[in-house]
């Protein structure tokens, strides 16, 4: 076993860790392999032994101690390995020190010792896509939800008539059944009664000894102005009914917000790109923008106003989901030059062309002239 690989690298730790971190990687090693996760799997009960192996030298100081001066030749020899000759027995000691209670019951605690008691039902989710300016205002929706609910022919019980249960022979009621399997004790949850403890002698017509059925229930749900896109908004007691009286789940509304064709979102902010006429971004103008709220502002643009200005207006953004104030609006100046000339407006353009000196076109000018300075340098000579 782990012939040809180190302990260290086995645990995936390094040399000089520490035990606190040696005894955490064993543990999610250990979760994760456990032959109880993977029924059958071969690999993984091969890797299951090795990250025991490996933990059973790390975690005492002194074997650690030999084994970074001589490697796992110093557990070599008198036909004991690095358990110490001890075998299973000590290996089980590995994993009640590290789960604090029997090898055997490692995962049973986690619920699969008999389960007669009540049991939470399960947790639904349910997606919700709404718009923009519903997400701004807020809105009430009706949804359908399938969830499971108590049988009303056997009360929940799965049982015909609801008559007793009779305990299960295969776990005799423990709900769970061990097995060998080399130098394993393997816990698993009874196939039989599925960990319940008790059978079933005359399972119910309606739901099969299920004890609950899938129904539609309708639900009213309101969700407030402001949410974003990822929103989870949970309607307590609104999942699955519990199993033998126990408590409902919950139900979660995972809400998406749709993309919109005017406005970008960031938080409580909005923004959008307006085009404008190139003759009012030179002569300077009004232009009106709509708002998320269904009316429109006016912006007034500065003469010589090039592409990506941007303007603020204050107040006209989304709504705060805790609070009643509003984010801003960002208007994107988008100057669009005219296409479609007819020969007048050509002409005039190319009198307008004529007419305008370096002034009328600063970066235009200012560029060129880095341009100049770019090739003159090249041209230069080298140093």
């Amino acid at each position: 076993m782990s012939a040809g690989r180190d302990y260290y690298e086995i645990l995936g730790v390094a040399r000089d860790a520490d035990q606190a971190t040696i005894k955490s990687a064993f543990r999610k090693l250990a979760m994760k392999l456990h032959p109880d996760q993977n029924p059958g799997c071969k690999v993984s009960e091969e890797k299951f032994k090795e990250i025991g192996e490996a933990y059973s030298v790390l975690s005492d100081p002194e074997k650690r101690a030999q084994y970074d001066r001589f490697g796992k030749a110093a557990f070599q020899g008198g036909g004991q390995g690095p358990f110490g000759g001890a075998g299973a027995a000590d290996f089980s000691d590995i994993f009640n020190e590290i789960f604090g209670g029997g090898f055997e019951d490692m995962f049973a605690r986690g619920g699969g010792r008999a389960r007669n008691g009540p049991q939470r039902g399960a947790d639904l989710r349910y997606d919700v896509e709404i718009t923009l300016e519903q997400a701004f205002r807020g809105m009430e929706r009706e949804i359908v939800v399938p969830r499971a609910q108590a049988c009303e022919p056997c009360s929940g019980s799965g049982s015909e008539g609801n008559a007793p249960l009779e305990q299960c022979r295969t776990c005799n009621g423990v709900g769970q059944v061990r097995a060998s399997q080399g130098m394993f004790r393997i816990v698993r949850t009874c196939p039989a009664c599925h960990g319940r403890g008790q059978s079933i002698k005359s399972p119910c017509k309606s739901c099969g000894g299920r004890g609950q059925v899938q129904k539609e229930r309708t639900l009213s749900v309101k969700i407030p102005p402001g949410v974003e896109d990822g929103t989870r908004i949970r309607l307590a007691g609104e999942g699955d009914s519990g199993a033998r009286n126990g408590p409902p789940g919950d139900l979660y509304l995972f809400l998406s917000v749709k993309p919109h064709n005017l406005f970008e979102r960031d938080g409580p902010d909005l923004y959008c790109r307006a085009p404008t006429p190139m003759c009012k971004a030179a002569l300077g103008g009004e232009i009106e923008v709509p708002t998320i709220d269904g009316d429109r502002a006016k912006v007034t643009i500065p003469a010589g106003a090039q592409t990506g200005r941007r303007f603020r207006i204050k107040g006209k953004g989304m709504s705060h989901l805790r609070g009643k104030d509003r984010g801003d609006l960002h208007i994107e100046l988008l100057v669009e030059t005219p296409v479609n000339l007819s020969a007048k407006q050509r002409k005039l353009l190319e009198e307008f062309a004529k007419d305008c000196g370096e002034e009328a076109h600063p970066q235009t000018q200012g560029f060129f002239d880095s341009v100049k300075k770019f090739f003159e340098g090249a041209e230069g000579p080298s140093r």
